[in-house]
């Protein structure tokens, strides 16, 4: 009963954190700077934190910036008034790794190369190994607006 409601405790917590990530802010009138991988001083211990739906939403949350990243290089750039939801899935393998990452069918900007992008962000994300040994699937939406 646990592992399906995983699921949906992410699609909870990533809703409400994808519509309260305000836009970065351009200088000078060029899209503002995004690292390519995140910092590590600030990365989540992984080997360190426990399998919970709230763990997870903050290995998303570091990577967040790589997602937009995915979006801005394909999307913005071809029309600035883009954006939309992005539902994507993975599974969490048993140690802790992505498989069978995709972005699925509903989610509005249709860029097979954002589409792309994503999946291996995604793809490249560690997360903490869960305690069942099992797979677990995640859905997860992004809500991903040009900045402006």
């Amino acid at each position: 009963m646990k592992r399906a409601l995983l699921p949906v405790l992410i699609l909870a917590s990533a809703t409400a954190f994808a519509e309260s990530v305000p836009p970065k802010k351009p200088e000078g009138g060029k899209p503002a700077p995004t690292a390519t991988a995140p910092a590590k001083s600030d990365a989540p211990d992984v080997a360190r934190m426990p399998f919970t739906p709230d763990s997870i939403r903050q290995v998303v949350t570091y990577n967040q910036g790589r997602i937009q990243e995915c979006y801005e290089d394909h999307m913005a750039e071809k029309n600035k008034k883009a954006e939309g939801k992005l539902l994507t899935s993975f599974t969490i393998d048993a140690n802790g790794l992505v498989k069978g990452a995709k972005v699925r069918k509903g989610s509005t900007p249709k860029d097979p190369n954002l589409h792309d992008c994503v999946v291996a962000v995604l793809s490249s994300m560690t997360f903490p190994k869960p305690p069942d040994g099992a797979d677990h699937p995640i859905e997860y939406p992004f809500n991903l607006k040009a900045i402006e």
